[in-house]
C-alpha cells in the first residue's frame, strides 16, 4: 500500500521542491497540491491523505487554523514545513512529530519521511493526531452541526437560517448560499460545510452543490445518465447522484 501524500504550501517553487524530492520515495504518492488553507482543507477531507506537508505561514488561514478545523477522525501525519524558526519551534511543540526549516536538504527530508512512514506503519497516525489536537488546544469532539449560519458582509454578521437555505455552490475559495432572492459569498469550502450541516436536511449532489432536502422539487432524467435536480425556486442543477438514491433519501426522511 502507498502512502497518500498531499503537499500544501503557497510558494509554487516550495510545493515543486517537495514534490520532486518525493519522486526519490517510491511508496509515497502525491495525491494532490493546494496553495492555500481553504484549498488544503477541502482536500483533506476529499482525498483523506496519510500525510500532508503543510506550510505554516500562509495568508488567511495558516497550518495551524487548517489542523483545527479538519474533522479529528480524518488528521493525517504532518510535517510542517516553514521559513521562520519560531514557526518551527511551535510546530515541534504541538506535537508534529516533525518539521521542515526551509531551505531544507534531502537527508534532512528523507529524515522526516522516515519517520511518518513509521508512524503509518505502524498504525499511530492516530495518535499524532490527537496529540495535535490536544497541544493546539482543541478537545478531539467530532465537529458540530450547524444551527445557522453566519454570513459577514460590511459592517455587520447576518444569521441565516437553515429552512431559508435553498442551495450553496462553490465558487471558486467561496461558497454561494442561495436565500430566497439574494446570495450571500461565504469564505468557506464545500467539505467544511457539508461537514457541519444536518444530512437529514442538506444533501451534496455534486462536487459543487449542496441543496435543501425541502426544496426539491422534482427529480429529472436526462440523456447519457445525466440527471437534474430542480428545486422549487426553478432552479436546477446537474447531480452525479443516481436519481433512485435521491428519491429514497426524500421517501424516507
Amino acid at each position: 500500500m502507498k502512502i497518500q501524500a498531499l503537499i500544501v504550501d503557497d510558494e509554487p517553487l516550495a510545493r515543486q521542491r517537495v514534490r520532486l524530492l518525493l519522486d526519490e520515495e517510491p511508496d509515497v504518492e502525491v495525491v494532490g497540491e493546494c496553495s492555500d488553507g481553504f484549498e488544503a482543507l477541502d482536500q483533506i477531507q476529499t482525498t483523506k491523505p496519510d500525510l500532508v506537508f503543510l506550510d505554516v505561514q500562509m495568508p488567511d488561514m495558516d497550518g495551524f487554523e487548517v489542523l483545527r478545523r479538519v474533522p479529528q477522525a480524518l488528521l493525517p501525519v504532518v510535517i510542517f514545513t516553514t521559513a521562520y524558526n519560531q514557526h518551527a519551534l511551535r510546530a515541534f511543540e504541538v506535537n508534529a512529530r516533525d518539521y521542515l526549516l526551509k531551505p531544507f536538504k534531502p537527508a534532512r527530508f528523507k529524515e522526516a519521511v522516515q519517520r511518518a512512514r513509521e508512524l503509518i506503519a505502524n498504525q499511530h497516525a492516530g495518535v499524532a493526531a490527537r496529540g495535535l489536537l490536544a497541544l493546539l488546544g482543541q478537545t478531539p469532539t467530532p465537529a458540530g452541526q450547524l444551527t445557522r449560519l453566519a454570513i459577514k458582509t460590511p459592517g455587520k454578521v447576518t444569521f441565516v437560517e437553515l429552512d431559508q437555505i435553498q442551495s450553496i455552490e462553490a465558487a471558486g475559495k467561496y461558497a454561494v448560499v442561495q436565500v430566497g432572492k439574494e446570495s450571500h459569498a461565504l469564505r468557506e469550502t464545500m467539505s467544511s460545510l457539508e461537514s457541519h450541516l444536518p444530512p437529514q436536511r442538506f444533501l451534496r449532489i455534486s462536487r459543487s452543490v449542496i441543496v435543501n432536502i425541502d426544496q426539491i422539487q422534482e427529480l429529472q432524467p436526462m440523456f447519457k445518465g445525466e440527471n437534474l435536480v430542480v428545486l422549487k425556486n426553478g432552479k436546477s442543477y446537474p447531480t452525479t447522484r443516481p436519481i433512485r438514491e435521491i428519491q429514497q433519501i426524500l421517501e424516507f426522511r
